[in-house]
């Protein structure tokens, strides 16, 4: 019985007992009119009240199946989520043969799935999302950390002996079978979802021709997967091929691996400008009113070197600020006439350079005009040889270069030779090496 069949069933007895109260009070008299409020009535309403009060306690409460569209629609929408279960099943049995190398049987995975939800590829990629975000918080072995690593300054890559690190963090990545993961829910595609290969070749873009190993080491300093990506042997062994060419040789059994033997060897460093400060003091003429008097001059100049990888070196000597001056050393071939152009070779920890100054056409063009007219003075030809030793400074390796000999050798046009050598230990200051943060601002090739 319900809740409102109960109600009706005692209503109606209520009525009945009260319509037999009044009819046999009529019959015993009319003087008996204020009986209406006896105590007989007051004791059935009583006795109504707690029988509907235990009708309602006892009676279930059923629920009137509703027929509104409310219904409708959430008939609908689980007749759409089991259709979306059974496309995002498929689909992932078709990714489990792809990656059995089963290409047929994931082909036809692929086509059920897409024929129940044309976009299931994207739904199962915006359902997996929240996942591994709180894979990410329980998993210690996935979370992203940073590099422990010291801080890098104005030195080029960390030298520290992380063998031990290496193995380990490749054991977590081979576990985890993905090389990051992103920390914080992502609208556009994550760079975790590349392929090594393609991480691989956007580091060697990284290094560029111009070897900024610099700019590698930061990037190893991001996460575990860069730092394994940027210990990939393939890009430190171009990187010593670039440096030492030919004489590079393997790096065993002196040396660890390919990344070893760059920070140990000898060798230049390519995104600066190797800078000495030269200062003498030179006796001036005498004055034509006092014969006595001699004025001493300061004189005070710099010397920029910049090597290039593949062996091309250019000087300039100037007393210009040194904004400009390393601005003029910037590209290899510079518009600067002042400045030097030759190459250099690397043996062991000595590098040879041979310099000659630049010659512009018009110069050329003027001198062959006047050539026939008036006698020109044979200055001779000037090719610069200098041997400089490399050296750490302060804990930082191949940091300075001190001068072992600078020779300049002039060929006359009547074929007569001169050689002058100049005096270097006590005239030329060591050149220390100095960051240029233009040099390395664009790549223009990978590293190859």
């Amino acid at each position: 019985m319900t809740t409102t069949m109960a109600a009706v069933h005692l209503a109606k007895l209520f009525f009945r007992c009260v319509n037999q109260q009044g009819g046999s009070e009529a019959d015993e008299g009319a003087d008996e009119g204020e009986s209406s409020s006896s105590p007989r009535i007051q004791d059935a309403l009583a006795n109504f009240r707690e029988q509907w009060q235990r009708e309602l306690k006892i009676s279930p409460k059923k629920e009137v199946p509703s027929h509104s569209k409310s219904g409708k629609t959430s008939s609908i929408e689980t007749h759409e989520l089991s259709t979306e279960d059974k496309a995002k099943d498929l689909f992932l049995k078709g990714i489990e043969y792809e990656r059995n190398g089963e290409l047929y049987d994931a082909i036809r995975f692929y086509k059920r799935a897409v024929s129940l939800v044309p976009d299931i590829e994207f739904r199962l990629y915006e359902s997996m999302k929240p996942k591994n975000k709180e894979k990410i918080k329980k998993n210690e072995d996935i979370q992203i950390v940073e590099y422990p690593g010291e801080s890098y300054g104005n030195d080029e890559v960390d030298v520290r002996e992380d063998g031990a690190l290496v193995v380990k963090l490749s054991r977590i990545i081979n576990k985890n079978q993905c090389l990051c993961f992103p920390c914080f829910e992502q609208s556009m595609t994550h760079v975790s979802a590349l392929p090594l290969e393609i991480i691989l070749y956007i580091l060697r873009w990284v290094v560029s021709s111009e070897l900024d190993i610099r700019s590698l080491e930061m990037f190893s300093r991001v996460c575990r997967g860069f730092f394994i990506s940027a210990r990939d042997p393939e890009i430190w062994r171009l990187a010593c091929v670039r440096v030492w060419g030919v004489n590079c040789g393997q790096y065993e059994p002196r040396y660890r691996s390919w990344r070893d033997m760059y920070l140990k060897r000898p060798r230049l460093q390519y995104n600066g400008c190797y800078i000495s400060k030269t200062t003498y003091i030179r006796q001036g003429e005498n004055s034509f009113q006092d014969e006595f008097y001699r004025p001493w001059h300061l004189v005070e100049y710099f010397r920029y070197v910049r090597f290039f990888p593949e062996g091309r070196v250019l000087m300039l000597t100037s007393t210009d600020d040194a904004q400009n001056c390393v601005n003029a050393l910037k590209y290899r071939t510079p518009r600067n006439l002042a400045v030097l152009i030759g190459h250099y070779r690397l043996h062991d920890n000595c590098i040879t350079l041979v310099m000659k100054k630049q010659e512009s056409k018009s110069n050329i063009n003027h001198n062959y005009k006047k050539k026939k007219r008036e006698i020109i003075h044979d200055s001779g030809e000037q090719t610069f040889h200098l041997e400089l030793e490399i050296q750490s400074l302060h804990k930082r390796k191949n940091w300075q270069l001190l001068w072992i000999r600078y020779n300049i050798f002039t060929q006359y046009k009547n074929g007569q030779q001169a050689t002058t050598c100049l005096n270097v230990f006590n005239r030329y200051p060591s050149l220390k090496f100095s960051r240029v943060k233009s040099y390395t601002q664009e790549s223009d090739r990978p590293l190859q």
